[in-house]
């Protein structure tokens, strides 16, 4: 049971708490709208839902100043919502309107926002390991403390320019976190017949890279890690691997049935690992917030969501013009 000695012992106080579980729940619903709307044939393309991550990235962004870069891979409307992008914009763009963050031309996979440093979405797996690093080179250039943190997951890790990436940011000392969001099947496949390592990463130690496996549906213990690899990187010491054991709820894609893994499996994650449902205990147990203030957060983070879907179905398509902006030739 949680107690107040538990929260004191872990240095995290009652707003703090409330905070994570908002934007925990945000996401959450958020995606479980966007589930719907892509179910409506009103979101076109890839969909790659984060539900059951959302601790990894909330807890990160605990850590973060302004200046902190983040850049990651396909299943990316957690992370745009943890560092403070409009959902009206995210849904829009979800939707391919015109009100969106890439005008509607981007989609699920390919949105920015240079306003909160969100350097994507990207499709191919792994790509933007060395961008991530680029970004953190920037930095190390210009002299100043930011740190990039660039997410990558279980099946990315086994890609080639991952490890030409740690060597050149090891070898350059750039702040770069490399945040493996180790959700067990990459896009299908257990990690125990894809891989003969222990970890994923313990494979740093080969480019002197220091790194941890973290408990990645506790989102204190998400932020306690990450506020050990932030003082790492801005203190000039280089990168830092972060391995965080999640797990999604829902298949790889929209289009994936997830027939890999028992439905007993992940109702026993559910019941027994999800972290926001951990938040929810620690509060309410250790006599924070009562069960009719935390019903009161989910309504608003609904009408918040709802508001997004309207929006976003109120929105213009983008104009045939857009067709020739955003283009080299």
């Amino acid at each position: 049971m949680a107690t107040k000695k538990t929260l004191e012992k872990s240095n995290i106080s009652k707003n703090d708490l409330l905070q994570y579980y908002r934007e925990m729940l945000l996401i959450r619903r958020f995606e479980e709208k966007a589930g719907q709307l892509y179910g409506m044939g009103l979101i076109g393309g890839f969909c790659h839902l984060y539900i059951g991550q959302e601790a990894v990235v909330v807890g990160l962004e605990a850590c973060t100043k302004e200046g902190d870069k983040r850049i990651t891979s396909y299943r990316d409307h957690g992370h745009m919502l943890a560092c403070g992008m409009d959902p009206k914009g995210v849904m829009a763009e979800l939707t391919g309107r015109a009100g969106g963050y890439s005008r509607g031309k981007g989609g699920s996979m390919h949105m920015f926002s240079r306003e909160k440093h969100f350097y994507g979405g990207h499709g191919i797996v792994g790509a933007q390991v060395p961008l991530g690093a680029g970004l953190a080179f920037s930095d190390w250039y210009k002299g100043n403390d930011n740190v990039s943190f660039t997410y990558f997951g279980d099946g990315a890790a086994n890609q080639g320019q991952v490890y030409e990436t740690y060597n050149m940011a090891e070898l350059w000392n750039l702040p770069v976190i490399f945040v493996i969001e180790n959700n067990g099947y990459a896009m299908g496949t257990s990690i125990k017949r894809s891989t003969k390592s222990v970890t994923f990463f313990g494979r740093g130690a080969a480019y002197g890279i220091p790194g941890e496996q973290v408990d990645g549906m506790d989102v204190m213990a998400v932020k306690a890690a990450g506020e050990k690899a932030v003082a790492h990187c801005r203190a000039g010491k280089g990168p830092y691997i972060l391995e965080m054991m999640t797990y999604r709820y829902r298949g790889h894609s929209m289009s994936d049935p997830a027939k890999y893994r028992t439905r007993e499996e992940v109702e026993k994650i559910k019941s027994e690992k999800d972290c926001i449902e951990h938040v929810r205990d620690l509060l309410t147990q250790g006599g924070l917030a009562s069960d009719e203030e935390l019903k009161a957060i989910d309504k608003s983070i609904k009408e918040i969501v709802n508001e997004a879907a309207e929006f976003a179905k109120d929105s213009p398509e983008p104009d045939l013009s857009e067709l020739f902006t955003d283009i080299y030739v």
